[in-house]
């Protein structure tokens, strides 16, 4: 049995549940935070996905050979990428010789990232 001194005192019902209920808050607080993290996280590598993605596409549209009469350009998923789709588009500027290319890409039926770029005519005129 333990023996208290005169003049001490134990730790009463009320300063326990003060004490209970401060580290209930700042849990709620932490386990908030890692919430918010970790879908900030998520939404994060969704878009820098699509950006690869949609960057590899544009790219080798670009390597492509000008043509203006292309109306859109067969976009191919490749299957690292599941879940995503892209469509592509493509309109004719500057009497012919610039086309502003647009691919759109899609997570899982949501739209994630577009991005735009343009392909030049750099073929040489042909002088009679």
């Amino acid at each position: 049995m333990i023996k208290k001194k005169k003049g001490e005192k134990g730790i009463s019902l009320l300063e326990t549940v003060i004490a209970v209920a401060i580290m209930g808050i700042i849990a709620v607080a932490f386990l908030s935070a890692l919430a918010t993290t970790s879908s900030a996280r998520a939404i994060n590598d969704e878009r820098t996905a699509a950006k690869i993605l949609a960057e590899g596409i544009l790219e080798n549209i670009k390597a492509e050979d000008y043509s203006p009469t292309y109306d859109a350009y067969d976009a191919v998923d490749p299957p690292e990428f599941a879940g995503y789709t892209v469509d592509v588009s493509t309109a004719v500027e500057r009497n012919g010789n610039l086309e502003k290319i647009t691919v759109n890409v899609y997570h899982k039926g949501y739209h994630v990232l577009t991005l735009e770029g343009y392909k030049i005519n750099r073929s040489p005129l042909i002088s009679p």
